[in-house]
């Protein structure tokens, strides 16, 4: 991101977002990349819109059993607190975060979205 600080434009690294590599399936993240390019976003805004719909219906149902098998490492950014509340999330139901994450996938609000262009704004200080 940038910050205008008197008057210049300098880039700087977003301290609120942390890298996070995880396995998840590779149809999930081919999906993911899909829908990014579709809805002009990058695939972790996406899962972080999914992750926060979890955590505000407080439940998941998701069946151990039912795991894909096509898992691959993926690593990316994400929001510090948002991680953190997922792992607290998956901890309590006895799941991985990566679990909870591909559970997340279908609870995408492609309305809240943050843009591709966010990584690029402009922060006033």
């Amino acid at each position: 991101m940038w910050k205008l600080i008197d008057g210049k434009l300098i880039q700087t690294t977003d301290t609120s977002r942390v890298k996070f590599r995880t396995n998840v399936s590779k149809s999930i993240i081919d999906q993911l990349n899909t829908l990014a390019i579709q809805y002009d976003t990058h695939p972790n805004y996406l899962l972080e819109s999914g992750l926060q719909a979890v955590l505000k219906q407080g439940v998941i149902q998701f069946d151990k059993k039912s795991r894909p098998k096509d898992r691959i490492q993926y690593k990316t950014t994400y929001d510090k607190e948002l991680l953190l509340e997922i792992k607290g999330f998956a901890k309590a139901h006895k799941l991985s975060a990566n679990d909870v994450l591909e559970y997340s996938v279908h609870f995408i609000d492609f309305n809240s979205v943050k843009k591709r262009s966010y990584k690029y704004r402009i922060e006033k200080l």
